[in-house]
């Protein structure tokens, strides 16, 4: 008799905010990686050498590019697996993750995901071996005419227009689905667009491929995700259980018989894969559709998002239309999807996107997504799919709902919801330098310094709090809305950006009340030792 699998929790979710490729310096992909590796270990409260596997995912980039940017986090020569699975990369690590922990080969294991792209459409790569999409161009090109667009979105197209002629689905249904997500994302500062746009200027934007004009694909993206799965055993060691969000259902299918055969292009873009992914997983959370509260849907173009309402078994098949006419998709319908943008407004990073996806969902039942949250969620489904094919199913729920509920009646801001607003700050610039100061020469710098500094940055009414300790061991950096420091130091955002890059005189800007300093003011003398030694560089 084989043994009953274990629970699997994710208990730390970190991302960076998503890029226009090239847009941010500094940002390769062992920058992205240690960024969103970063938060999710401090959201966890653990440190590296805690996990004990990880799967790294990635589409565009060499070999052992999982190693090279998970080393900066630690080399603890723990095992490290790479994984390729087009878009629905992010979570098929998630899923072998979740695998090496409900079979007990781990107790702590992180997920990452992250990319690097090129600017423009996604386009293949080698040209002297077979395609593995060349079956389904095929099947798309028996059918329809071939025409400028991206072939994804001629794909993707394809299958909307076959939902028009089968259905009747008109083309403000597939604009209507761009325009929520574009407004949803107006709430998410990690999105790559946070612009809300009408109805009109969504139908009006340039088409790529009927019935896809611009604004209803997902652009290009750098970015990475990261999430630490969690043993039972685990999660009550470390007293995660108020954060511990469980895996209650996980499926992965592939591409089936009918994908080539039946000739439909709803089915060439992975309908049936999401059908039976979805079924799987319903059945074995013990679930149906209605018990969904909110989900991220692999929306890398609207026409999808409508056709996997369907597959999905939100709405009945051909029902898609009524669906979105009633508002049943968004805040105050039936069940909210892509509360963070989705893909066409959050971005999409190939290898990062399944595990943002898990992210937004668990801020989403941890109470912890600010202005996008979903009242009283309480249940999450995700859906990531890659052409070609493979697609991820997962079903979420808070795994100790009472420690939950304690937490929330008493709670305190946390990593995640302060880390988004934390790179809303123009001197995040500031405290990011000094931190790769700590690092490359921390133990100087605390000889120096004998002191813990907190700033209080004020933008417009929102406050940042960052906590620069050079007094202990190499010295560290810690954005902690509660943080102490033996001196505080206040001041806008502006003005310290300009004061630590030199162009600020201290004394002045200390007589002309733009800082204001309380505690040691003998450490806060030494404030220039922190200034960083080359700010024009960096800042």
């Amino acid at each position: 008799m084989a043994p009953t699998p274990r629970k699997v929790y994710v208990v730390g979710c970190g991302m960076t905010k998503f890029e226009k490729p090239g847009r941010r310096d500094n940002f390769d992909y062992p920058d992205m990686a240690l960024e969103a590796g970063t938060k999710a270990l401090k959201d966890a409260g653990i440190s590296y050498n805690e996990v004990e596997q990880a799967v790294v995912g990635y589409v565009y980039g060499d070999t052992t590019c999982g190693q090279r940017a998970l080393y900066p986090l630690g080399m603890t020569g723990i095992p490290i697996y790479n994984v390729n699975n087009a878009c629905a990369t992010g979570s098929s690590a998630l899923f072998l993750g979740r695998q090496l922990i409900e079979g007990g080969m781990a107790d702590c294991v992180m997920a990452m995901g992250f990319e690097k792209m090129q600017r423009g459409s996604l386009s293949s790569t080698y040209s002297d071996r077979t395609n593995p999409m060349d079956k389904h161009i095929e099947v798309m090109f028996e059918n329809y005419e071939f025409s400028h667009g991206p072939v994804t979105a001629q794909l993707f197209g394809n299958a909307g227009v076959e939902h028009m002629k089968k259905y009747g689905t008109k083309p403000e249904h597939f604009a209507k689905i761009a325009y929520k997500n574009h407004k949803h994302s107006v709430n998410n500062p990690y999105s790559q667009f946070q612009d809300e746009y009408s109805l009109e200027q969504v139908m009006k934007s340039p088409m790529i491929h009927e019935p896809l004009t611009k604004l209803q694909c997902c652009p290009t993206s750098d970015g990475a995700g990261c999430c630490i799965l969690a043993s039972e055993e685990f999660v009550k060691k470390h007293n995660l259980q108020s954060q511990a969000v469980e895996i209650k259902a996980h499926q992965m299918r592939t591409d089936f018989a009918s994908t080539f055969k039946e000739k439909s292009a709803s089915k060439v873009i992975g309908y049936d894969m999401t059908k039976y992914a979805a079924e799987a997983a319903f059945k074995q959370a013990g679930m149906t559709p209605d018990d969904i509260d909110v989900l991220e849907l692999h929306d890398c173009f609207s026409a999808n998002e409508l056709v996997t309402y369907e597959a999905l078994g939100l709405c009945p098949e051909g029902k898609a239309g009524e669906f979105i006419d009633r508002g049943d998709n968004t805040y105050g319908g039936k069940v909210v999807c892509n509360p963070s943008g989705g893909l066409i407004s959050k971005g999409h990073p190939l290898g990062a996107t399944g595990l943002a996806q898990c992210s937004e969902l668990c801020w989403q039942l941890r109470g912890l997504a600010e202005k996008r949250q979903v009242a009283n969620a309480k249940t999450a489904l995700q859906h990531n799919v890659g052409l070609g094919g493979a697609v991820v199913v997962a079903i979420y729920q808070m795994g100790f709902p009472e420690a939950a509920v304690n937490a929330r009646s008493n709670m305190q801001l946390t990593a995640n919801p302060t880390s988004a607003s934390e790179r809303d700050f123009k001197s995040v610039a500031i405290f990011d330098t000094i931190q790769e100061q700590l690092k490359k020469d921390g133990a100087s710098y605390v000889k120096k310094v004998k002191g813990v500094f907190c700033f209080k940055v004020k933008k417009g009414n929102d406050i940042g709090v960052w906590v620069v300790d050079a007094k202990n061991g190499n010295g560290s950096v810690k954005y902690d809305p509660k943080g102490k420091g033996e001196v505080t130091i206040n001041v806008g955002d502006e003005d310290l950006l300009a004061l630590m890059s030199g162009k600020l005189n201290p004394q002045q800007a200390f007589f002309q009340g733009k800082i204001k300093i309380a505690g040691n003011m003998g450490l806060a003398m030494k404030l220039k030792d922190l200034q960083p030694s080359a700010p024009k560089a960096k800042l």
